[in-house]
């Protein structure tokens, strides 16, 4: 999977991890994959909600050492 673009959102509260996935998400072209590195454990439901109202596609997450970590193509 070829990631265009790594936005590290840890430390960030609700809701900036969101705001900042949004902002980086404008700067790529539609196919491309965002990589999110997230500790807000709220991220996962609120960036799953988030990428399907949006039109993108949530290709995978996972968790590692309490990180969350997001792949999102964009729609």
């Amino acid at each position: 999977m070829e990631i265009a673009k790594l936005l590290d959102a840890k430390g960030l509260a609700c809701p900036m991890p969101i705001v900042k996935t949004k902002k980086a998400m404008n700067d790529l072209e539609p196919g491309e994959i965002l990589e999110i590195h997230a500790t807000d454990k709220g991220a996962k439901s609120d960036l799953t909600a988030w990428a399907k109202s949006g039109g993108h596609e949530l290709l995978k997450d996972s968790e590692e050492n309490g990180v969350l970590m997001f792949w999102i193509k964009k729609g």
